[in-house]
């Protein structure tokens, strides 16, 4: 997800995170927006929001997560 889409909406957070109330989605999506907008990054979809941001709002940690992968993988 984080490489194939600059972009997130519902569905993929919710593909992220599991089931989740609509509640729950928009306080995500508020934190992002917030973020994005201190960093003067647009969105291209109204109901979107920036991967890349979302993930460090979040606390995901991708490179901590690529780096298991591989682990998992030699």
């Amino acid at each position: 997800m984080y490489y194939g889409y600059s972009e997130i909406g519902n569905k993929e957070i919710v593909t992220l995170f599991g089931k989740l109330s609509s509640a729950t989605i928009t306080r995500l999506k508020k934190l992002v927006k917030a973020e994005m907008l201190k960093q003067e990054v647009a969105s291209y979809r109204l109901y979107a929001v920036n991967t890349k941001i979302a993930f460090e709002v979040w606390g995901i940690d991708f490179a901590d997560l690529e780096k298991r992968q591989r682990k998992l993988t030699e």
